[in-house]
């Protein structure tokens, strides 16, 4: 199967969380789906390395060849192992130079070590909620340049005086033309990163690494620092809550992040092009290799809207203490088949959540065989399937004759 869309690249706060800081469960949901089809996951934020980790964890980025882009664009990372693909540090020497400024403002100064937070200002409450929120250590620098002694990926000045933050970026825009690049992310930040990073720029450098082309890049955001990664995606999306200078960039505008914007622009633009069945049957055994089939040795060798058929081996995973197949294994083997059964049956806005499964054992499969489990519907409704399961040893013996209850619902 070819998807269109190979890539999604997502902004955090205000577009992947909601108010909360978390991902809505819709959202989840349609994220992990799309990553099983072969859509890898990008994070794209502001956020320190050490902060995106435990989100990229809950999406299991590491499992699907997911990616994180970290501090604008200063680093990427591969999920999967945190190897560090591309990074850009501000030259150390800079640093007097910012402390200078800060002071001469009245600003705060931080920035990121690892798994904590360097500043002059430890009880600034921006500071302290920044570091809360990426589950961060502060650390206490007075002199703070004398006590950066390494390069930082980016440095922030903090003030609630939004005019005096404007002046000085207008003035660093023209002062650190080539040297350093400077922009506002709240109105109480001001960014400092190395000349010509952001998210598109390196967006575009995983992309070459990938060789991927825009067309098969799909980027949600909400914020004017997003701009450019929503205009350089083939289908740029823009969140509702977003401003309407956002808006205008994206060719979709979804719904807000309290709504599970990233979830319906996802059904609608990836999920409802791709049907299940569409699917290899090895892509489809590739792709849950890390879930619950995985570990059992399950794996699909034949699916139709009518049938579905997969094996699973007797062994030291699958089978009880004395060596003959354990039912347990046969049950989840059944609600396997019959599950993706119901996903090739159902419609792109529908979902499929198993209700009952009740299983008649009749003989036993003895560690070292391989059984075979076949699905047959037996009722396909509006709001429910009913799904008919035999399990066969290699022999054609049947094992066990297993009935499964689907629920079928529309997406809230």
């Amino acid at each position: 199967m070819v998807m269109k869309y190979k890539l999604l690249v997502l902004d955090v706060d205000g577009t992947l969380l909601n108010g909360a800081k978390e991902i809505g469960k819709r959202t989840l949901a349609a994220l992990l789906k799309i990553q099983q089809m072969g859509v890898r996951i990008v994070l794209a934020s502001g956020r320190p390395t050490y902060g995106l980790m435990p989100l990229a964890k809950s999406l299991e980025l590491g499992n699907y060849g997911g990616f994180i882009i970290s501090y604008n664009g200063c680093q990427i990372i591969d999920a999967k192992n945190g190897e560090v693909l591309f990074e850009r540090r501000i030259n150390p020497e800079m640093i007097p130079y910012l402390e200078k400024k800060a002071r001469k403002n009245g600003f705060a100064l931080f920035t990121y070590h690892d798994n904590t937070i360097l500043t002059d200002s430890a009880d600034n409450k921006h500071i302290r909620i920044e570091a809360k929120i990426n589950n961060l250590h502060v650390i206490s620098e007075e002199e703070f340049s004398i006590g950066i002694d390494f390069a930082p990926c980016k440095c922030m000045l903090v003030s609630d005086d939004e005019k005096a933050l404007t002046d000085l970026e207008e003035h660093w825009k023209k002062r650190l033309n080539g040297v350093l690049d400077v922009f506002r992310s709240e109105p109480y930040f001001l960014e400092v990163v190395p000349c010509g990073i952001d998210k598109a720029n390196t967006m575009g450098v995983l992309l070459e690494q990938l060789g991927l082309q825009r067309d098969e890049v799909m980027a949600i955001g909400d914020g004017v620092c997003d701009v450019n990664m929503i205009q350089q995606a083939g289908m740029g999306v823009a969140m509702g809550h977003a401003q309407d200078s956002v808006k205008a960039c994206a060719d979709f505008v979804t719904a807000s992040n309290e709504e599970d914007g990233v979830a319906i622009a996802v059904e609608k633009m990836i999920l409802e092009d791709v049907r299940i069945n569409e699917i290899s049957l090895d892509q489809l055994n590739e792709q849950a290799r890390h879930a619950l089939m995985g570990n059992l040795g399950i794996q699909y060798t034949y699916i139709s809207e009518e049938r579905v058929e997969a094996t699973m081996p007797v062994d030291q995973r699958t089978r009880q203490p004395f060596g003959i197949l354990h039912g347990g294994a046969t049950l989840a083997l059944a609600e396997t088949v019959a599950g993706l059964g119901s996903m090739v049956l159902c419609q792109p806005d529908e979902v499929v959540v198993g209700m009952q499964v009740s299983g008649n054992h009749i003989s036993s499969a003895h560690e070292g065989d391989t059984v075979r489990a076949v699905a047959t519907i037996v009722h396909k409704g509006r709001s429910s399937h009913v799904w008919n399961v035999d399990v066969f040893t290699s022999t054609n013996k049947l094992v066990s004759s297993v009935r499964v209850v689907n629920s079928v619902t529309k997406r809230r």
